[in-house]
């Protein structure tokens, strides 16, 4: 993976960092691979380790297979905020739930993964974007939150640049966690309560009896397994297409940056439509545009156009669009390939995009404007991570037709992180049976496929 690095990692640490050492653990030229499991899971990211972790820990066999580096992808490249605040009243619940989870694990997997619980702010720049903010308080008050709207004094004693706000949505129980060191944490506490971690172990496909899952068909040889959990990002549409599952998922790259050790601002994050801050562990802040993000059209992306109309519109503002080399390297990539030879997943082991340079000169310039105080702390690293996007920015955590114990944990539009510990709580309680049913509609698969409106939740 390459590094967009300008200073010495001595200076703070590294969003995104692996090396041969990390990695040898898990490779699978290190672990033969499991002759069976009851569960195999697709994917090495937050969720699909996350998942691993409360199968284990319930005494169920189960192995990860991921194709190139643990939480190499978005799992390791986003904003770090575990938040309740501005979510759907569809994933609220679940993401209550994932806090408590947040808040169990640095004693549970006995190291430090950077969580602290510093409040999350949404910033408005006049009283109109105040009101607007305001308007989440009914769901807030619905679910018991502590969101509350600080303006003045009280603004300013959360956030010390609060002075140049007019107000903001703030909920002091949100938290902020590493993305450097959460998914890797999970996946070492999945492993000593059981769980196998294979890095480096595509898996190409799948094999079925009488309409169930039998097996996972990997790089390195046939597992045969019970259930089957496709954890996998971005590449979970072309997974599933693979298997004649149309998943619609689209991705959208995002910008990020961190900086140098720089005064204390802030406890937890804050966000607004110039620019969004997180406190780092390591003294610094991890830095993203507001409201710019970026997809890059590809085939897949006229054929779920109709799906995707309500969230472009909603979101007008802040994705943008493009064509290009994307386009052509998606028309050249196979929807289906033999089980025997290399699949794409093997040629392209991580995504590691470039982070639009245009973009990071407008963090820069916004940063300075609105949080002066840091405008003498340079940006030490930066980096591109591709989100994979639902038509309704919602998770799709389900079952899906047509094949047994096959289930799909995808689609958390950027929003994963935070998200992930009870995302893969509630997929191992799917695949357990242990699961209660009232959970599960808003996330089901077939809600883009049986006629229900799509109304997008909330971008942010």
């Amino acid at each position: 993976m390459t590094l967009k690095v300008n200073v010495p990692f001595g200076t703070g640490e590294p969003q995104i960092h692996r090396t041969e050492t990390d990695e040898f653990a898990w490779r699978a030229d290190a672990n033969a691979l499991p002759e069976a499991v009851d569960v195999a899971i697709i994917g090495g990211g937050i969720v699909g380790c996350s998942a691993a972790y409360f199968l284990a820990r319930s005494g169920v066999s189960v192995a990860v297979f991921e194709k190139g580096c643990i939480a190499g992808e978005q799992s390791g490249r986003n904003w770090g905020w575990v938040r309740q605040q501005g979510r759907s009243p569809i994933e609220l619940p679940l993401m209550m739930q994932s806090l408590r989870l947040w808040k169990e694990l640095p004693a549970q997997l006995g190291e430090d993964i950077g969580f602290h619980q510093g409040g999350s702010l949404y910033l408005a720049e006049d009283a109109k974007a105040l009101a607007g903010l305001e308007e989440w308080l009914a769901v807030a008050r619905e679910h018991s939150l502590d969101t509350r709207i600080v303006t003045g004094s009280e603004l300013k004693a959360v956030f010390a640049a609060g002075d140049r706000f007019a107000g903001a949505l703030y909920t002091a129980s949100d938290g902020r966690a590493e993305p450097s060191r959460a998914g890797r944490a999970i996946a070492c506490g999945a492993q000593q309560a059981g769980a196998r971690i294979l890095s480096r172990t595509a898996v190409r496909g799948i094999e079925t009896a009488a309409g169930r899952v039998s097996g996972v068909v990997t790089e390195h040889g046939v597992v045969a397994t019970r259930a089957v959990v496709c954890a996998a990002g971005a590449w979970t549409r072309l997974f599933c297409g693979s298997l004649g599952i149309s998943v619609p998922q689209l991705p959208v790259l995002g910008t990020v940056a961190r900086t140098a050790p720089a005064p204390r601002l802030l406890e937890g994050q804050a966000w607004s439509p110039a620019v969004a801050i997180r406190r780092r562990a390591d003294g610094g802040y991890t830095i993203a545009h507001g409201g710019s993000s970026l997809h890059s059209i590809i085939p897949a992306s006229f054929r779920y156009a109709p799906k995707y109309l309500p969230a472009f519109r909603a979101g007008v503002d802040s994705l943008r669009l493009s064509i290009g080399s994307d386009f052509f390297r998606a028309l050249a990539t196979p929807s289906r390939w033999p089980l025997d030879a290399p699949s794409p997943f093997e040629r392209e082991r991580v995504l590691d995009p470039k982070p639009e340079a245009r973009v990071l000169k407008q963090m820069r310039k916004r940063l300075d404007r609105w949080i002066p105080e840091l405008a003498g702390s340079p940006f030490v690293e930066s980096w591109g991570g591709m989100m994979e996007a639902s038509p309704d920015v919602l998770p799709i955590i389900s079952t899906v037709p047509g094949i047994g114990d096959f289930y799909v944990a995808t689609g958390f539009s950027g929003h994963g992180f935070g998200i992930g510990p009870g995302a893969g709580k509630l997929i191992a309680e799917m695949v357990s049976g242990t699961v209660d049913p009232a959970e599960l509609p808003g996330f089901r698969l077939s809600r883009f496929f049986d006629g229900s409106p799509i109304r997008p939740g909330p971008a942010i």
